[in-house]
């Protein structure tokens, strides 16, 4: 089965993709993962990829499709998988299917979260995340860092995308360019949209009788 998790930057796409490998066995393919690797390993593209990055702009289609590629060819004996926050736009949704196609794969489910900017705002001002288990927490939400985390505090991270003018910025790209997956997508069998503003374990559960379909 092939999942896709598209909706605004904090919307929740990384915590329910994690809650899927968890408790579903499936492998998520995160491509802001994939670029901070590449950035991490200061490969040919690391030094590019950061600074389009820290710009809160996103990376060429050719380069993220020559990511993928890579990816898929090492992890495509997987029968499960989630593509989390991308395709972004029309163009790399064509993109997506072309290497679906390419690597004799399918997509079964589009799953949307659909999350109001005043959440947005709230989840990213306070998005920590753990360096060490990659594990997200937030200070803006009731409990200190919503589960025990073992690693300790001193592997919580701040995103240097994660500020306010940045977050406006990704909010206002993201309506501009990736709404209109909506559209695409809607008359999909498998396409649901899903109220991102409730709990968390709400919003898993809804997805998981969706997936279950």
């Amino acid at each position: 089965m092939i999942i896709i998790f598209f909706g605004p930057p904090g919307a929740g796409k990384g915590t329910q993709s994690e809650y899927l490998v968890n408790n579903d066995n499936f492998i998520q393919i995160s491509t802001g993962d994939l670029l901070r690797n590449e950035v991490e390993t200061q490969s040919n593209y690391g030094l590019k990829i950061k600074k389009i990055i820290d710009k809160g702009e996103l990376i060429t289609d050719e380069l993220m499709f020559d990511i993928l590629d890579q990816h898929l060819t090492k992890i495509k004996q997987k029968k499960k998988l989630i593509f989390d926050g991308y395709p972004r736009n029309l163009k790399q949704a064509d993109i997506l299917n072309k290497l679906l196609n390419k690597h004799d794969l399918k997509l079964d489910k589009i799953l949307f979260l659909n999350v109001k900017r005043e959440e947005i705002e709230n989840r990213i001002s306070g998005r920590l995340i753990c360096s060490k288990c990659s594990k997200i927490f937030n200070t803006n939400l009731k409990s200190k860092y919503n589960e025990i985390h073992s690693c300790g505090d001193q592997y919580l991270q701040k995103r240097v995308d994660d500020n306010y003018k940045t977050i406006l910025k990704r909010y206002d790209l993201y309506m501009k360019e990736t709404a209109p997956l909506i559209n695409f997508y809607q008359n999909h069998i498998g396409f649901y949209e899903i109220d991102g503003n409730k709990e968390i374990k709400q919003i898993s559960e809804q997805i998981r009788g969706f997936i279950n379909a």
